[in-house]
């Protein structure tokens, strides 16, 4: 079993530089943090939307990413549990909450009974959450401190759940030769044009809502395998939303012109997998391997956007990347939450870790690898189009290493912002806490131990079980606590 060399084992800059040089982790950090005004991160920052015309100053160059909450009422409105979340949140000092949260555009798109979803039923409550947060960003940063205010909407495709939280109900854009066997989906799966499209008038309803809400723009999910993410390989899929790049993209096109069409004013982004990999397995050992895909009999591998063929890596000219973004272009889009694969099938990608979740594997590379891969490609992506505003992601597994190399990127023009995600759930002002000057306290960084994907995955409402002392103390945490033990006894990547 192969085992890595742990962040926290590192003393200073020096010696965590050398290590990344040692396993060959093309990116690099300042050497000291910078505080205030010599922060990159606090250095102007202006984002003009093409959509509306407006140009925003954005507070700071930190971003929050959205999260899929376990943790709403069972109509999608907010709980408490999830207004603390916001709340919390608005400590961060970010620029731009882009998407806030992921929110289901409707009940049959749920990828857990307790997820976010907007409807008539429904945006009043969002709308006073969003107030209230914006409102405690002000009081804790001055009416400067206003960050610019998106919410993703999604549909989980193959990933939703029936309402019990029980199994997949899947929706999928087509038959996928592994990802089916993988879920047990078949072609009573694959929705029928008519089902497309009512989505898509959903997708519209929703940003609707959101203006009405409130918010600045909303985020049309692309990535991690749902919905929107899947029609982008949809080659297999015959009619108009599927097969040549312009069906593929039908999915998308629509909901996006639907959505300007009829909520006029509202910004567009898109959270977008800049590229996707094989789906992994758990091995023998415990360690992930990608599933077996027979190249000699098939050909390259087709079904990754952006990928080489090889279902391992990027493809180094970023053809499907870039014919994309041409669209976007058209579309008035640059606002882009960029991320890499899924969590459902190859995590490793999207989300670097250190330790195997429950059901998961453990790592088949070093984390840092990971960082490293998706550092890389958005770097590749600005440099061939610096017109783009690009959101950076998968960096919690850096931990207090996390800002500088953050200055690092930012200083170096490989971002135009850097991204927090689900380090956020147990330490909320790191980044305000960081430009401020004070010593990150690492007790509350994230260590990436999984447990705010165990919990959710068990039943169990959203939260830093390990870090939190709120959720420290809920009932869920001796539940999750048993859980893992009983893991430990069958999967080999937790021992």
């Amino acid at each position: 079993m192969t085992y890595f060399k742990k962040i926290a084992a590192f003393k200073d800059s020096s010696e965590f530089r050398g290590y990344l040089r040692e396993i060959g982790a093309k990116f690099d950090l300042v050497d000291k943090p910078r505080i205030g005004a010599d922060s990159m991160f606090s250095k102007p920052c202006a984002y003009k939307s093409k959509i509306t015309g407006r140009t925003v100053n954005l507070p700071t160059r930190w971003a929050l990413l959205p999260m899929e909450g376990w943790d709403c009422l069972p109509n999608g409105a907010p709980s408490e549990l999830a207004r603390r979340r916001w709340l919390r949140s608005a400590g961060s000092g970010a620029g731009i909450f882009f998407g806030c949260e992921a929110v289901a555009v409707m009940a049959s798109a749920k990828a857990n009974a307790r997820q976010m979803s907007i409807t008539r039923e429904t945006v009043g409550e969002i709308a006073k959450l969003r107030e209230e947060t914006v409102a405690r960003t002000r009081d804790l940063f001055g009416s400067d401190g206003t960050p610019y205010m998106g919410l993703q909407l999604t549909h989980s495709g193959r990933f939703v759940k029936t309402p019990d939280d029980k199994r997949l109900d899947s929706h999928t854009a087509y038959q996928h030769p592994l990802l089916d066997k993988k879920f047990h989906c078949d072609a009573s799966n694959v929705l029928r044009d008519d089902e497309v499209e009512e989505i898509v008038a959903h997708f519209i309803e929703a940003g609707k809502l959101a203006l009405e809400a409130g918010f600045d723009f909303v985020d049309v999910k692309c990535a991690h395998g749902y919905l929107g993410h899947e029609f982008l390989t949809a080659y297999d899929r015959p009619g108009k939303y599927g097969g040549p790049f312009e069906n593929r993209t039908r999915f998308f096109r629509e909901c996006v012109e639907g959505i300007k069409a009829a909520a006029p004013g509202l910004d567009i982004g898109v959270r977008l997998s800049l590229a996707d990999l094989l789906p992994f397995e758990k091995g023998p050992d415990g360690v992930g391997r990608p599933a077996a895909w027979d190249f000699d009999k098939n050909g390259p591998y087709p079904y990754a956007f952006n990928g080489d063929g090889t279902g391992l890596g990027v493809d180094p000219e970023m053809k499907e990347l870039l014919e994309f973004v041409g669209l976007l272009d058209e579309l008035g889009i640059s606002l882009i939450g960029t991320t890499f694969g899924s969590p459902y099938y190859n995590p490793h990608s999207t989300r670097p870790a250190t330790f195997a979740v429950a059901d998961g594997y453990l790592p088949p590379e070093d984390p840092l690898l990971g960082v490293s891969r998706q550092l890389e490609t958005v770097r590749a992506l600005k440099e061939r189009r610096p017109d783009l505003f690009l959101i950076s992601s998968g960096c919690s597994y850096l931990q207090e290493f996390l800002p500088q190399v953050g200055e690092w990127v930012l200083e170096t023009g490989g971002a135009d912002m850097i991204g927090l995600g689900r380090s956020i759930l147990s330490y909320p002002q790191m980044a305000s806490d960081y430009l401020s000057g004070k010593t990150l306290d690492k007790k509350l960084i994230c260590r990436t131990f999984g447990d705010c994907t165990n919990g959710p995955r068990a039943g169990l409402v959203s939260g830093c079980y390990p870090l939190d002392e709120f959720y420290r103390g809920r009932d869920e945490a001796r539940v999750l606590k048993e859980i893992k033990l009983l893991a430990k006894t069958t999967n080999p990547a937790d021992k």
